[in-house]
């Protein structure tokens, strides 16, 4: 073994509600958007019917959580009343736990009063883009729900993000910046911490790839890793190719991932990452 690996010996499972889920081998979360405009068009949801088709194909392909999000988070974005989000991400979550009792569910918010009412509602992980900074009471909120809860790097907001990308050394300024969250949350009581460096969130695409290529720098944090890079601008505008062309590039990507320490992907394509994963297993045997 590595002396770097008894080093930073990350937690490796998660207590969702009750369940325990082990990070043993990398879990597979599916984007389920019941925004008009996300980014990717391909993951646009406009009814109940259609998140439960989604969410029913997700789950048959292997999806181990499912992430809904009600606040597009795309840059210039805009912005979504608080009721609105509720509207959109409630009525998804009783549905698809109504038909699938099992379900891990995620709610994308960086709103705490959308945090409680989803958990409330059935929602056992709470993905927050913001890490905090969007609403003050999340974090005491999540130490109040006591569930697993994702701390995003951002900076700004999804209106103003593009203009803060400023960085002398964007691995050691976003590490810094999420250390100082992560103590602030364990005071608070807060037990289950996932980390996420922010891929396209107020970075440029040259950030991206300098955090992916040293993306095992956050294991200093002792945390386990969510990474996002699903069919994002680090893939198409890269390559110069449309978002639908984009699969490929994202597979690649989450290899690089896991090969970096990822014990999460967040994706739109759950089937093929699944694959993906497993060939990765093979690998480290």
């Amino acid at each position: 073994m590595n002396p770097k690996d008894k080093l930073f010996q990350k937690k490796s499972t998660l207590n969702s509600r009750g369940n325990i889920l082990s990070l043993d081998t990398p879990l597979v979360m599916g984007i389920l958007n019941t925004t008009p405009d996300s980014f990717y068009s391909g993951s646009r949801l406009g009814s109940i019917n259609e998140v439960l088709e989604r969410a029913a194909s997700m789950l048959a392909d292997g999806a181990d959580i499912l992430d809904i999000g009600g606040y597009s988070s795309r840059p210039g974005a805009a912005d979504v009343p608080v009721e609105e989000e509720l509207a959109r991400v409630i009525p998804a979550t009783e549905a698809i736990l109504k038909e699938f009792p099992d379900t891990i569910i995620s709610i994308d918010t960086f709103r705490a009063r959308v945090a409680a009412e989803a958990v409330k509602a059935g929602a056992a992980v709470i993905n927050d883009i913001s890490g905090g900074t969007l609403d003050e009471a999340m974090f005491e909120t999540i130490a109040q729900l006591q569930v697993p809860y994702i701390l995003m790097h951002m900076r700004g907001t999804p209106q103003t993000m593009a203009s803060l990308a400023n960085y002398d050394d964007v691995v050691l300024e976003v590490t810094d910046e999420l250390q100082v969250k992560v103590a602030k949350l364990k005071q608070l009581g807060v037990k289950d911490i996932i980390l996420d460096p922010g891929f396209g969130f107020a970075k440029t695409i040259d950030h991206n790839f300098k955090l992916l290529n040293r993306l095992e720098e956050l294991r200093v944090l002792e945390l386990p890793l969510l990474v996002g890079v699903s069919r994002k601008s680090m893939t198409y505008k890269f390559l110069g190719i449309d978002q639908s062309e984009a699969l490929a590039g994202t597979i690649a990507l989450n290899t690089m991932a896991l090969m970096k320490g990822a014990d999460i992907l967040r994706v739109h394509d759950v089937k093929e990452t699944k694959q993906t994963i497993e060939l990765y297993k093979k690998t480290t045997l």
